[in-house]
C-alpha cells in the first residue's frame, strides 16, 4: 500500500539494511498486542504469507476466506489481507492472553513491524517507524534477527519482484479507460498467485515462473 508521506514524518531518517542494527527490540511485546488491533484492512497478504498460512494451517485459500482473511483494493488491485473482528478489531490470530497463535507463520507485515520498507531504483531498505510502536526504551536488533525470516535473501528478492511488479500492474490500470481492466488483472493475480496451490517445495522458484507467466500474459 503506497503512503503519501516523507520519510521524515514518519522515520528516524536512517535506511537499515540486513546487518544493520535497529531499535526495534521490545522484549518480544510482553504485555501488550497494540499492533494487532484496529489495523483495518492494512495487514495486505503477499503470495508468500498465503503458502505459509494455508501450509502451516492445513487449509485452503477458500476456508482462509470463510474465517480469517478478506478481499479488498489495494491501489486499484483487490488483494487479500487479515481479517479484525470484535469491538476492538483485533486480529483472529490472537489468543485470549493477546498473544499470537501463528507466530511461526505469521505474515511479513507483522514480522516487519514497527520497521517498513522504502522502495526506490527498483530495489529496497527498511526504515523505523517512529510513531507506531507504543513501547518504549527499545533495544537495538539486527535487522535480519528481527524480521525472522527463512531464506532471507530468496525472501527479499520475491518481495522486490512482486513489488514493482503490482506497481506496473496499478500504473497500467490507472492510466486506462477500460473500465473492466482492474477487475480482469485483479481475478487473474488471486487465481494465478493465491487461489492455485502450490506443489513445489521451493516455492520461489515456483513463484519466479508463474510471476514470469503473470508478466506474459498482463503485462505488453
Amino acid at each position: 500500500m503506497r503512503r503519501e508521506v516523507t520519510l521524515a514524518e514518519i522515520s528516524d531518517g536512517k535506511l537499515y539494511g540486513l546487518n544493520d542494527m535497529v531499535k526495534a527490540g521490545c522484549n518480544d511485546c510482553i504485555g501488550c498486542s497494540s499492533c494487532c488491533r484496529g489495523m483495518g484492512s492494512s495487514i495486505t497478504l503477499d503470495p508468500v504469507d498465503v503458502w505459509r498460512l494455508t501450509t502451516g494451517l492445513g487449509v485452503s485459500f477458500e476456508q482462509m476466506l470463510k474465517h480469517y482473511i478478506e478481499l479488498n483494493v489495494v491501489d486499484g488491485v483487490i488483494l487479500p489481507n487479515l481479517k479484525m473482528a470484535g469491538t476492538d478489531e483485533s486480529c483472529l490470530f490472537l489468543d485470549e492472553q493477546g498473544r499470537c497463535k501463528i507466530h511461526a507463520v505469521r505474515p511479513g507485515i507483522c514480522r516487519l513491524f514497527p520497521l517498513g520498507r522504502y522502495y526506490e531504483n527498483e530495489t529496497f531498505r527498511y526504515f523505523l517507524q517512529i510513531n507506531e510502536c507504543k513501547k518504549e526504551n527499545r533495544m537495538k536488533v539486527k535487522v535480519r534477527k528481527w524480521i525472522d525470516t527463512p531464506d532471507i535473501k530468496r525472501y527479499e528478492e520475491f518481495i522486490n519482484n512482486w513489488h514493482y511488479f503490482l506497481k506496473t500492474l496499478q500504473e497500467r490500470i490507472s492510466g486506462s479507460t477500460d473500465g473492466d481492466l482492474a477487475k480482469r488483472i485483479s481475478m487473474y493475480l488471486l487465481k494465478q498467485f493465491y487461489m492455485m496451490p502450490y506443489g513445489s517445495d521451493d516455492f520461489y522458484q515456483e513463484f519466479a515462473e508463474r510471476l514470469t507467466e503473470a508478466s506474459n500474459v498482463l503485462i505488453k
